[in-house]
């Protein structure tokens, strides 16, 4: 079953398998890519709503691997949606792609380029440079702000 997110709507993706979505994913939508979705809905997309559970099990695999803070709802939800129905993530979102892949989630991508690699973020001050493996509002040494690293440029 391929779980398809707003991407796959906006982008007018076709395939001839199952299809699912979630609620959310309709109200990202407008337009021609939202009447996509309905017809879709009329014509035997599962709508899946995610347990809490699993829930938390996504936001925990986010925290950990650093892309919490880039994830919407509606992205932790299509995760969760995808790994209940054991199904196939269609994305563009690098930051999905990333936390799928920790996941074990399979995932197609639509108009870009996937993930090449599964990445666990590091998080930088501006101020001092310190890293540390998970994100804060502000650095516990100098109060400054932190920003997203790539752990491949370190």
């Amino acid at each position: 079953m391929y779980v398809l997110d707003s991407s796959a709507f906006i982008n007018e993706y076709h395939t001839n398998s199952k299809t699912a979505s979630i609620p959310l994913v309709r109200e990202e939508l407008e337009d021609e890519s939202a009447y996509r979705y309905d017809a879709m809905e009329g014509s035997g997309m599962h709508i899946h709503i995610p347990g809490g559970e699993t829930v938390e099990k996504i936001e925990r695999a986010a925290r950990e691997s650093g892309d919490l803070d880039e994830l919407s709802e509606t992205d932790i939800r299509l995760i969760a949606a995808t790994f209940e129905l054991d199904g196939r993530l269609v994305t563009d979102d690098y930051a999905m792609q990333n936390v799928a892949d920790k996941l074990n989630v399979d995932v197609e991508v639509i108009a870009r380029d996937g993930i090449a690699e599964q990445r666990d973020w590091k998080f930088q001050c501006q101020g001092c440079g310190r890293e540390f493996d998970e994100n804060k509002e502000r650095c516990p040494i100098c109060g400054s702000p932190l920003s997203r690293k790539n752990p491949s440029n370190a």
